[in-house]
């Protein structure tokens, strides 16, 4: 039997409310105790900190990928630590071998990490679950961007449907 492996796209920053990173904690304890391993950012920083303390709570396998311009900013505790050349290596990296995808709240590089995994998913790049955790509708604007991409045909609706929103850790669990 393979090893399932969840990755957590989230924010690396420190000034975000504090319900954000209780959630990020739900969810990946969650993910631990429904028997994946986690592979994040692999930062101490913000919630990718967050990420990585829960894992280890957990007692479960946690892989960090970092660009090698981000030394001296990796969790110290994972149990194994992965450097890439490029945040776009780091990106593959990350990806490799996982059945799950979410995106905690985050900002403009969780953005980048999960349009990239869903555009392999929708080109059969890559197998895997989908999902955005919608902390008190957080991610309500990108629901409708999608929604509007569909509403023009820029987007088909089987495409659409490949991103799952979960409001809870709760609803998240659903999909493991």
């Amino acid at each position: 039997m393979s090893e399932k492996k969840a990755v957590f796209f989230c924010s690396a920053s420190s000034d975000i409310d504090p319900k954000y990173n209780q959630a990020a904690r739900e969810a990946v304890r969650a993910a631990c105790l429904a028997g994946y391993s986690i592979v994040s950012g692999g930062s101490f920083r913000g919630t990718m900190g967050v990420v990585c303390d829960t894992a280890r709570e957990c007692g479960a396998p946690n892989c960090g990928v970092l660009p090698e311009f981000m030394k001296g900013l990796e969790y110290d505790g994972l149990t194994e630590l992965r450097w890439a050349r490029s945040m776009s290596e780091r990106k593959d990296m990350m990806r490799e071998g996982v059945s799950l995808a979410v995106a905690l709240p985050g900002g403009i590089g969780t953005m980048d990490e999960l349009f990239e995994t869903m555009v392999l998913v929708k080109l059969g790049r890559m197998k895997a679950t989908l999902a955005v955790l919608d902390v008190d509708g957080f991610y309500e604007p990108l629901r409708a961007l999608l929604d509007h991409f569909v509403e023009h045909g820029m987007l088909t609706p089987e495409d659409r449907a490949l991103l799952h929103f979960a409001a809870t850790p709760e609803e998240l669990e659903k999909l493991f």
